[in-house]
């Protein structure tokens, strides 16, 4: 459902929630937060609502101002979001991002960032990853990505390598882990044809049926390929990785579904089943 902004709280005697992002219409967050609330007997309301690229902070105090509780913050806005908050998470403050927005009593805005811990519990739960020691691949270096690599720093991993197509992104995320992980930099048509073990789609090019300009000497039959992008399809990057060798390719609705439990979490103090939401929306 697409909220216009005079009407972002439908029903003001149940607590309201809601993600905010440009495009968000294909978003299954509300479905994933109704599974939640239903699974634990909470009475809520969560809606999807198209931002104007300039408009976040208009919508959020407004969401805010007319008695929402919580937002989910998607693509473009995590890093917008992250200097809209009045408090931060120790997470967040390192990864520079914010996924999840709290309003307290007071209306301070709360920021934290979940897609780190969503994208670990993924991998760990749902498909049987170990990340140490492992040589890890990421295409492009928006929010998400900050967020993971925030969270890559504890799980022992051998290196990153971080490719954009604008370098100095890039640059400035090697600069900022550089003294934690072994992080390195590249631009599309400098970065070496080395074999990776785990390759991270961190590009939203799938959403239009693009791949990173990537060679396909950098997978061999061990690589693990993952898209944050997730489509009712394969999107064209899991194709890609399939028909190039690779191990197994997932998509990121794991992700979503594993990051939308930790932001239940903070809103409402308990954990939802994840595998059972994964399986239903599979099912959808």
């Amino acid at each position: 459902m697409i909220v216009v902004v005079n009407e972002l709280i439908n029903n003001p005697s149940v607590a309201n929630y809601a993600v905010l992002g440009n495009p968000v219409k294909h978003s299954k967050s509300p479905q994933i937060h109704l599974l939640f609330a239903k699974e634990m007997g909470i009475t809520l309301e969560y809606n999807a609502i198209e931002v104007p690229n300039d408009e976040l902070s208009t919508y959020v105090n407004l969401f805010s101002s007319q008695g929402g509780k919580g937002l989910n913050i998607t693509v473009p806005f995590k890093e917008n979001a992250y200097k809209l908050c009045t408090e931060i998470t120790s997470r967040a403050l390192e990864s520079g991002s914010v996924n999840t927005i709290k309003f307290d009593t007071e209306t301070n805005i709360i920021g934290d960032t979940t897609d780190g811990e969503g994208f670990i519990n993924d991998l760990r739960k749902n498909y049987g990853i170990n990340l140490q020691n492992k040589s890890i691949l990421i295409l492009g270096a928006g929010g998400t990505v900050k967020s993971i690599i925030e969270r890559l720093v504890s799980e022992e991993i051998k290196n990153v390598v971080i490719v954009n197509r604008t370098l100095s992104r890039a640059e400035e995320l090697e600069k900022k882990f550089k003294n934690k992980i072994d992080i390195k930099s590249f631009s599309y048509e400098t970065l070496p044809n080395d074999i990776f073990d785990v390759i991270i789609n961190g590009t939203s090019l799938s959403l239009s049926s693009e791949v990173p300009p990537v060679s396909r000497n950098i997978i061999n039959k061990n690589t693990f390929c993952y898209d944050l992008m997730y489509s009712s399809d394969k999107t064209v990057f899991i194709k890609w990785a399939i028909e190039n060798g690779a191990l197994r390719a997932a998509d990121g609705l794991g992700m979503l579904v594993e990051q939308a439990a930790e932001s239940f979490f903070i809103w409402h103090g308990v954990k939802p089943n994840t595998a059972k939401v994964i399986e239903a929306l599979k099912n959808l």
